[in-house]
């Protein structure tokens, strides 16, 4: 366990870095597109996991969102998957509402997965097998609930892109209500934490995802893609986080949508 440990004490370290560097002026840049955005602190809080690991483990790999481990294509070892600022778009504009996510794998096993929600201070963390955390307080299992009592999170981008956006129109429908926090890793502990039932991303990355995956788990919830298909842990997926009643029901309406699953296919590679 003393990975597992040391990774509680750096992403804490991390979440106080960003704290104390938000007060000084920061640089915004885009990436693929204008509402991609990435800052000076998610490349210097990423140099800081980087560096904090490297120096303790010179043996383990590390890919992160900003470039680190660009050139890793396969699982072995020690892999840590690292988004140093799930919900940029949070940050810049509303200086909460972003987390720190790194997920931990062994030869592709789940090691231990940690979520700081860094504005709360609140840190989500679990050891595979060995049950979920926030911060000293024990997660107990999540309840099974059906869509039409249900909350659940997705983007609203979803809802408007031609040739996959119907299934997720009815999803919307069938619920309860929607919400959206622009963090998919937030996204992920309100799944942990039970407040609410469902997350789906069409598109999310191996950082995005990789510690909510091992939470989850150990709260008797399920990830898998929106087709019900396993999650590869290097690729770009979709991604459905649920409880097990909630999850057999929603991957009903993406499994039925011949478009969708078409353009699922094509954007995936599949």
């Amino acid at each position: 366990m003393e990975i597992y440990r040391f990774a509680q004490e750096i992403i804490l370290d991390a979440g106080e870095f960003i704290r104390n560097r938000m007060i000084e002026d920061f640089n915004i840049d885009s990436k693929l597109n204008a509402n991609d955005l990435v800052t000076d602190v998610d490349k210097e809080t990423e140099q800081f996991l980087f560096d904090k690991i490297e120096e303790r483990y010179p043996q383990h790999r590390i890919l992160g969102e900003e470039g680190a481990g660009a050139d890793i294509e396969d699982a072995d070892g020690v892999l840590w998957i690292i988004d140093p600022i799930d919900g940029t778009l949070n940050f810049v504009h509303q200086l909460e509402n972003f987390a720190v996510s790194i997920g931990i794998y062994i030869d592709g096993k789940p090691y231990a997965g940690l979520i700081l929600d860094v504005m709360k201070n609140d840190l989500y963390h679990a050891a595979f097998e060995q049950g979920a955390y926030k911060n000293d307080e024990v997660l107990h299992d999540i309840e099974e609930s059906s869509l039409k009592s249900s909350l659940i999170s997705t983007n609203a981008n979803w809802l408007v892109r031609e040739g996959i956006n119907a299934p997720f129109i009815q999803v919307v429908k069938d619920a309860r209500s929607v919400r959206s926090l622009g963090s998919a890793a937030l996204e992920f502990v309100n799944v942990v934490r039970g407040t609410s039932s469902a997350a789906l991303f069409f598109r999310l990355h191996p950082w995005d995802f990789a510690g909510g995956i091992i939470l989850l788990n150990e709260v008797g919830g399920i990830t898998t893609t929106l087709l019900g298909d396993e999650v590869r842990l290097l690729k770009t997926n979709s991604i459905l986080a649920a409880n097990k009643t909630i999850h057999g029901e929603l991957t009903e309406y993406f499994r039925d949508d011949d478009s969708f699953i078409k353009n699922h296919k094509a954007f995936h590679k599949l």
